[in-house]
C-alpha cells in the first residue's frame, strides 16, 4: 500500500533495458549521439511541430532554466501559491534567474483563477521600477492539487500571457497524466493553446531520472544552451537519458503508464466514496488523491503498512478540516496493482 508519491515507484522495465542497451559501445557526448537526435526527432513528431529539447536531471532543473530563460531585470513570474516553484524549489528559480521573484496567485484546486492572475500582473505596472516588472506564467499541469487545467481554462491564461507579452510556462511533472485525462493530444494541450515552454517530465511515470525542457519556438534556444551549461545540467553521456525517452516515447508507451496510474486513482476514490473512514476531499484529475481522514484513522492505517504523506490545508479550503481530522495526499503509479487499492480501501 505504497501511496507516498509517483516518485518511490522503481523504473518500467523496458525503460530498465532501453539503459542496458545503451550502456555498451562508444557515441558521441553532451547531446550529439544519434539517439539524443532520435529522441528529439520523436518530441517533435509528438507535438506536431519543430520543438527544442533540452534534456535534464530533474523537474526543478527544467523548471528553473525555462523561468531563467525569460528573465528580466527586477521580474517577477506568476505562479500558483501552492505551485511546486513556490513551495518545494527551495528557491532555485529566483536562483537561477539571479533574483527575479515569484509572485504567487490564488485559485481554488491548484489552479490560478485568470481574473486574481490579470489583478496581481497590473500590481507592477509599465515604469514603475521600484517595483519591478512581470517576467513570465508558469502554470502546473497536473496541478499540485491533482486536478487538471481544462483546454478552455489554458486558453484563458494564455490569452492573459499574451495581453501583457509574457511567456507562457507549463510545469509538466505529471504532464501525461493530465493528458490522458483530458483526452487531449501534447499539441492541443501545449503551443496549440499557448504555451511557449514546456517541464515533460518522465521520471515520475516510470523512468529512472529524464526530464527535458522544451521549447515550442526552436528560434528562442540559443542562450538555452549556455543557461543549461551554466548549471551543470549538461549531460556528457546524455545517451542515457535520451535511452529512457526512446523507450517511454515508443507505442506509446508513457500514455499507457499514466493511463494505469489514473486507473488506480479513479478506483481508490471509488472505494473510498463508498467507504465509512474516508472522505474525498475534492475530485482528482489525475494519480493524486487528497482525502480527508480523521488522524486516528490514519495511524491506524499506518500501522497496518499504508504508506501516504499529510498535507497542508489548502488557503482556499481553510475551515473545512475537523480538529481531528488531516488532509492527506495518496498518489499511484505504473507500478500500483489492484492489489494494492484493494487492501487500502478494506482498510479504511
Amino acid at each position: 500500500m505504497i501511496f507516498s508519491s509517483d516518485n518511490w515507484a522503481g523504473a518500467h522495465p523496458v525503460i530498465a533495458e532501453s539503459l542496458v542497451k545503451a550502456a555498451g559501445g562508444f557515441a558521441s557526448a553532451y547531446g550529439a549521439s544519434d539517439l539524443d537526435r532520435k529522441v528529439e526527432k520523436k518530441l517533435s513528431e509528438i507535438f506536431e511541430r519543430d520543438v527544442a529539447v533540452f534534456f535534464v536531471a530533474t523537474g526543478t532543473a527544467a523548471n528553473s532554466l525555462a523561468l531563467a530563460s525569460a528573465n528580466r531585470p527586477g521580474g517577477h513570474v506568476f505562479c500558483h501559491r501552492e505551485a511546486h516553484v513556490n513551495v518545494d524549489e527551495c528557491g532555485a528559480p529566483e536562483f537561477f534567474s539571479h533574483g527575479s521573484r515569484l509572485a504567487p496567485v490564488d485559485g481554488a484546486l491548484g489552479k490560478i483563477d485568470p481574473l486574481k492572475l490579470e489583478t496581481e500582473i497590473k500590481r507592477f505596472p509599465p515604469g514603475f521600477v521600484h517595483g519591478g516588472q512581470p517576467m513570465a506564467i508558469t502554470i502546473t499541469q497536473a496541478t499540485e492539487a491533482g486536478t487538471a487545467y481544462g483546454l478552455d481554462e489554458i486558453d484563458r491564461i494564455a490569452a492573459i500571457a499574451r495581453k501583457y507579452h509574457l511567456p507562457l510556462h507549463m510545469d509538466g511533472a505529471r504532464f501525461a497524466n493530465a493528458l490522458v485525462s483530458l483526452g487531449a493530444t501534447p499539441a492541443e494541450m501545449t503551443w496549440k493553446r499557448g504555451v511557449d515552454l514546456l517541464s515533460f517530465g518522465g521520471t515520475k511515470n516510470g523512468c529512472w531520472c529524464a526530464e527535458a525542457l522544451i521549447l515550442f519556438d526552436p528560434a528562442k534556444a540559443q542562450q538555452m544552451h549556455y543557461l543549461r551549461k551554466r548549471s551543470a545540467q549538461l549531460f556528457s553521456k546524455s545517451r542515457f537519458i535520451a535511452a529512457q525517452f526512446d523507450a517511454y516515447l515508443e507505442g506509446g508507451l508513457w500514455l499507457d503508464l499514466a493511463r494505469h496510474a489514473n486507473l488506480m486513482a479513479n478506483w481508490l476514490a471509488e472505494g473510498i466514496e463508498a467507504s465509512t473512514g474516508a472522505r474525498l476531499a475534492w475530485p482528482s484529475g489525475s494519480n493524486e488523491l487528497f482525502i480527508i481522514l480523521r488522524k486516528e484513522t490514519a495511524k491506524k492505517l499506518e500501522e497496518k503498512g499504508a504508506v501516504f504523506y499529510d498535507w497542508p490545508v489548502p488557503h482556499t479550503l481553510a475551515g473545512s478540516v475537523a480538529a481531528d481530522e488531516g488532509l492527506y495526499r495518496l498518489v499511484t503509479s505504473f507500478a500500483t496493482t489492484k492489489e494494492d487499492v484493494e487492501q487500502f480501501i478494506a482498510a479504511c
